[in-house]
C-alpha cells in the first residue's frame, strides 16, 4: 500500500456541472483523442454519431463524500473508502467512459467501486491505465491530492479479497512439445544436436511466446511431422553400419562478413570468414568435403582450412587468378571457384565442422572505394561500395564411402547401457534400455501398458534387422508416443468439471523443468516428484534454487527474455547497407548475446529486476565493442564491462533493442515509442485508425534540406487524429533518438544538430535515455508487474488474463518486499496457484 500525505483526497475545487455538447471541431477533436489512447480503433461514423448525442457527467460530490487521506500506515475503511471513490469515478472518468461515447468499447456510468468483482474485467483496465498515470488523460481534469492512489489501491483490494474467497487458478488443455523444446530434449536424453525446423512446422505465437498450448494445433500433417522426426532422429542416435553414401549441403547466409579480420564464431583462431556446421557422419570412413570460392578483388594467395571437431582435416592452397573473373574488365566481377579434398577418414557421431579462410593480415585493408566491411552481398544490392576479398559460398559433404562400422558416439553411450552378447540376454537388455528411456521421455515412471508396447516394436525390429534395429524401432516409437509430444495433466478422477485441483507431483516437475530449463526433469526431480515430495514448499523452493544454479537456467535469457523483449526480431532487420555497412549477421548476433547474457546475469547472481533500466554495465565481444566505442583487448569472446558514461545505461541502451525497433533506412521513434509501452510498460496504445498515411507517405524535404524524422513526425501528428496517440508515443521514442539504427551514438541527423526534447505524458519533460529511465522507473510496479504477467504466461503456457491479475499483483508485491530481485518472481510464480493448480475444464456442446 502506497503511503499517503496529510491532504483532502476528493478535489472540492472542481465544483463545475460538468456538459458535453461536442459542438466544436476543438471538442471532438479532445474525445477522438481520448477514444484512441483509452480505448482503441473505431468507425469515424461512431465519432459522428456520439458528438451529436450529448453526454451529462455526474453532479458534483456531496459534503459528506469528503475523504481525507489517512497518516503514516494508517488505513481507511474499506467499505467508507469505496463508498467515497465511487463519485469520483462517474466525475472524471464518465466523461469519456459513458453509455453514449463507449470509448474504449467501456462505459463506467453505472460502475460502483464497491461492486468493482462484478465488473473485474473492466476495474483491472482502470488499475493498469490508472498505475502507469495515464488516466484521466493528459489535459483532462484530474482529482487532487491522492484521490487517483487511493482508487486505485481500494479497486486492487477489492478484487484481490474476492479473488482470495473465489480462487481460480486457469486452466488449459496439455501442451505439445514446440520447435525449441523438442531441441532440448533431444539433447538432455539422446545427448544430439538437431534442428527441429528439418521436420517440424514453425511454432504460433500467443502474444509474445510460442509455447501456449491455446494455438498449438494437433492435425494430421504436425502428427506425421513429429514421426518423421523419430524416425530420423533414432537412426541419427543409434547410427547405421552401412549406410548409402548421401550428399548434404550447407551455404553461408546473407550478410555474413568474411572480412580478411572477421572471424567466424565456433571457427579456430587464427582463421577468418567461412562457416561452422554440426554434421552427422553416419558411420566411420571416407567421406569429401566440396566448398565453393567466390572472387572478387580478393588478394593474391589463400589458404583454405577444413577442420572436424576441432581437428584439422585439410590445408588446400588457393591462387587467385584473374582469370577467375571471368576474363572481363570489371574488377568487381565475381566467379565461383569450386575446390575439394581426397576422400579422407571420419569417425562416426556428431562432429563440429568448420571450413574457413587462414587469417592473413591484421589492420586496415587497403581498399579506396570499399571502405565496407562486407564481403557477399545483401539481396538486392549492387556490387558498388562492398569489399569482395575470396569467401566462402558455401561447402557440402558426401559420404560415407566404404563405411567401415559406427565408433562409440556419445548417442550410443546413453542409449546402449548393456551390450549382450549371449542372444537369450538380448531381451531383458531392451526391456531394460527401454524403461529406462520411456521413463525420461514420458516424464514418469514406464508402465507395463508402455513396455508391453514398446517391446513388441522391439520384436519386429530385431526380427529383421538385429537387436541393434529393435531397439532403434523400440526408440522411435517412444519418441513418437503422445507421452512424449504432449505435457498431459490428468485430472483426477474425482474432480468435477469446473472444481480446481492441484497438480500430482510429476506433472508439477515437468512445469517446473520446462520452465526454467526449457526440457524434460533430470533423475533428481524426477526421484523427489515419484517420492510425493515436491508439494512440499520448502522442498520445491530448494529444487527451483538448484535449477537456477544449473547451466540449463540459461534458457530463461534465450528463451524468455528474448522473445519477451522480442529479440527475435533482429533476424529480420536489414539496415541499409549504404547507410550502415558496418552492420553484419555477426554483429547481429552479438547484439542478441548481450542481452541474453545481461538477463542471465541478473538471474544468476539474483540481481534487482529494477537494474534492467539502471545497469552501468553490459556483457559485449569484440564486434560490439567497437560498435559501442569501448575499449577491447585480450581473449577474443564476451566479457562484461563498465560503460565510459550515462549515455548507454540498462536495456534501452542496448543496440539489439535499439535495432529491433527502427527502419531499414532511419530510426523509428513511433517504433521505439510503442516497444516500452507495450514490451516495458504493459500498456500499448491502440492501432492506428484506418486511413491515416504512414508517416513515410509525409513530405521528406523542406526546400533544399531533407527533414529529419522529428519534423516528419510532426507533421504526421497534424492529423488531430494521429496527435491523441502520438503525444504518448513519440516522446519516448524521441528520447532514444541519440541511437542511429544499429544503436550508436550520433548527435545529428541529414546533417542537422538533433532534437530530442518531448514531455512525457505526466508532464516530466524528457529528452534522452537517462531521462526517460527516470521517468519510467518513478511508477516501477507497473514495469514489474508487466514483467511478472510475461513469465507467468511463459511459465504455464498459456494466456493470461484479467482473472490472474491479482495473483501478479500477489507475486509483484512480495518480490517488491525482496528489492525486486529476480528469485522473488520465480519462487513467487512457482508457489502461486496458477502454476501448482488448475481448474479442471466444462466441456460444452461445442467443446472445450
Amino acid at each position: 500500500m502506497g503511503k499517503y500525505n496529510n491532504h483532502k483526497c476528493i478535489d472540492r475545487e472542481f465544483h463545475v456541472h460538468v456538459e458535453v455538447t461536442l459542438k466544436t471541431a476543438a471538442a471532438a477533436t479532445f474525445v477522438s483523442g481520448i477514444l484512441l489512447v483509452l480505448g482503441g480503433p473505431r468507425s469515424d461514423d461512431h465519432v459522428a454519431s456520439s458528438s451529436r448525442a450529448g453526454v451529462r457527467a455526474a453532479a458534483p460530490l456531496p459534503p459528506s463524500a469528503d475523504v481525507v487521506s489517512p497518516v503514516g500506515h494508517a488505513r481507511w475503511e474499506p467499505a467508507l473508502a469505496a463508498e467515497a471513490l465511487t463519485p469520483v469515478v462517474q466525475r472524471y472518468c464518465v466523461v469519456c467512459h459513458n453509455d453514449q461515447l463507449m470509448t474504449g468499447n467501456l462505459t463506467l456510468q453505472a460502475f460502483d467501486v464497491a461492486a468493482a468483482p462484478e465488473r473485474a474485467e473492466d476495474a483491472e483496465k482502470m488499475i493498469v491505465k490508472l498505475r502507469v498515470g495515464m488516466m484521466p488523460p493528459p489535459g483532462a481534469p484530474r482529482p487532487g491530492g491522492d484521490t487517483l492512489l487511493m482508487l486505485v489501491e481500494t479497486l486492487e483490494d477489492e478484487l484481490d479479497r474476492f479473488a482470495r474467497e473465489n480462487p481460480n487458478p486457469g486452466t488449459r488443455r496439455s501442451q505439445r512439445m514446440n520447435r525449441s523444446e523438442y531441441e532440448h530434449v533431444i539433447r538432455d536424453l539422446l545427448g544430439l544436436e538437431i534442428e527441429a525446423e528439418n521436420w517440424l512446422a514453425p511454432d504460433s505465437y500467443l502474444g509474445s511466446f510460442d509455447n501456449a498450448a491455446a494455438v498449438q494445433e494437433v492435425t494430421s500433417t504436425s502428427l506425421e511431422a513429429y514421426m518423421r522426426a523419430a524416425s530420423e532422429v533414432s537412426r541419427l542416435a543409434v547410427g547405421t553400419a552401412a549406410p548409402a553414401a548421401d550428399l548434404a549441403r550447407y551455404t553461408v547466409p546473407q550478410g555474413v562478413s568474411q572480412h580478411p579480420w572477421e572471424r567466424v564464431e565456433g571457427a579456430p583462431y587464427g582463421s577468418r570468414g567461412g562457416m561452422v556446421v554440426t554434421h552427422d557422419f553416419l558411420a566411420d570412413g571416407l567421406y569429401i568435403f566440396s566448398a565453393n570460392i567466390g572472387f572478387g578483388r580478393g588478394i593474391r594467395g589463400e589458404d583454405m582450412d577444413i577442420s572436424v571437431a576441432g581437428e584439422p582435416l585439410a590445408t588446400i592452397p588457393i591462387q587467385h587468378d584473374r582469370r577467375l573473373q571471368g576474363g572481363g574488365d570489371n574488377p568487381l566481377e565475381t566467379r565461383a571457384l569450386p575446390i575439394r579434398t581426397d576422400p579422407v577418414f571420419v569417425r562416426a557421431g556428431q562432429h563440429k565442422v568448420a571450413v574457413t579462410f587462414v587469417r592473413r593480415m591484421d589492420g586496415p585493408y587497403d581498399y579506396l572505394l570499399e571502405p565496407p566491411d562486407l564481403s557477399s552481398q545483401p539481396d538486392g544490392a549492387d556490387d558498388y561500395g562492398q569489399i569482395t576479398p575470396p569467401h566462402l559460398s558455401g561447402f557440402s559433404i558426401v559420404g560415407p564411402v566404404n563405411p567401415v562400422g559406427i565408433s562409440e558416439t556419445e548417442s550410443r553411450k546413453r542409449i546402449f547401457t548393456c551390450s549382450p552378447s549371449d542372444p537369450a540376454e538380448q531381451r531383458s537388455c531392451a526391456e531394460s534400455i527401454l524403461s529406462r528411456l520411456a521413463s525420461r521421455a514420458y516424464r514418469r515412471p514406464a508402465t507395463a501398458e508402455d513396455m508391453a508396447g514398446l517391446m513388441s516394436f522391439y520384436e519386429d525390429g530385431s526380427a529383421e534387422g538385429g537387436f541393434e534395429e529393435g531397439v532403434r524401432l523400440a526408440l522411435q516409437a517412444i519418441l513418437s508416443s503422445p507421452s512424449f509430444v504432449f505435457r498431459h495433466e490428468f485430472e483426477p478422477e474425482s474432480v468435477s468439471p469446473g472444481e480446481i485441483f492441484r497438480l500430482d507431483d510429476l506433472a508439477l516437475a515437468s512445469r517446473l523443468a520446462f520452465f526454467l530449463w526449457n526440457t524434460i526433469p533430470d533423475g533428481e526431480l524426477l526421484s523427489i516428484a515419484q517420492e510425493g515430495l515436491l508439494s512440499d514448499e520448502r522442498v520445491l523452493e530448494e529444487q527451483v534454487r538448484r535449477m537456477l544454479a544449473d547451466p540449463r537456467s540459461e534458457v530463461l535469457a534465450t528463451r524468455f527474455a528474448a522473445q519477451w523483449l522480442r529479440l527475435q526480431d533482429l533476424e529480420q532487420m536489414k539496415p541499409e547497407p549504404y547507410f550502415f555497412p558496418d552492420y553484419t549477421r555477426q554483429l547481429a548476433e552479438s547484439m542478441r548475446r548481450e542481452t541474453e547474457l545481461f538477463f542471465d546475469h541478473l538471474v544468476r547472481e539474483d540481481r534487482s529486476f529494477l537494474e534492467l533500466f539502471t545497469a552501468d554495465y553490459t556483457f559485449v565481444d569484440e564486434y560490439l565493442a567497437k560498435h559501442y566505442g569501448i575499449g577491447f583487448s585480450g581473449p577474443a569472446g564476451f566479457r562484461r564491462v563498465q560503460y565510459p558514461d550515462a549515455d548507454r545505461r540498462g536495456i534501452l541502451g542496448h543496440a539489439g533493442v535499439l535495432t529491433l525497433t527502427s527502419l531499414a533506412n532511419r530510426t523509428s521513434p513511433v517504433l521505439r515509442g510503442k516497444w516500452v509501452m507495450e514490451v516495458l510498460m504493459g500498456s500499448p496504445p491502440p492501432p492506428p485508425p484506418p486511413n491515416v498515411p504512414a508517416l513515410d507517405e509525409t513530405a521528406a524535404e523542406r526546400g533544399n534540406r531533407i527533414l529529419t524524422t522529428r519534423e516528419r513526425m510532426e507533421l504526421h501528428r497534424a492529423n488531430p487524429v494521429c496527435s491523441a496517440c502520438h503525444r504518448f508515443i513519440d516522446p519516448i521514442g524521441l528520447a532514444l533518438d541519440n541511437f542511429d539504427v544499429t544503436g550508436k551514438w550520433r548527435i545529428r541527423e541529414n546533417g542537422a544538430p538533433l532534437d530530442t526534447r518531448g514531455t512525457f505524458y505526466d508532464g516530466t519533460p524528457i529528452s534522452e535515455l537517462a531521462e526517460l529511465r527516470d521517468a519510467l522507473l518513478k511508477r516501477p510496479i507497473p514495469l514489474a508487474r508487466t514483467f511478472t504477467q510475461n513469465m507467468l504466461a511463459y511459465a504455464t503456457g498459456r494466456s493470461i488474463t484479467y482473472v490472474d491479475a491479482p495473483a501478479i499483483r500477489a507475486i509483484t508485491r512480495q518480490a517488491e518486499e525482496n528489492d525486486y530481485r529476480m528469485s522473488s518472481f520465480i519462487l513467487g510464480i512457482v508457489k502461486s496457484d496458477a502454476f501448482r493448480m488448475k481448474r479442471a475444464e466444462v466441456m460444452s456442446d461445442a467443446g472445450p
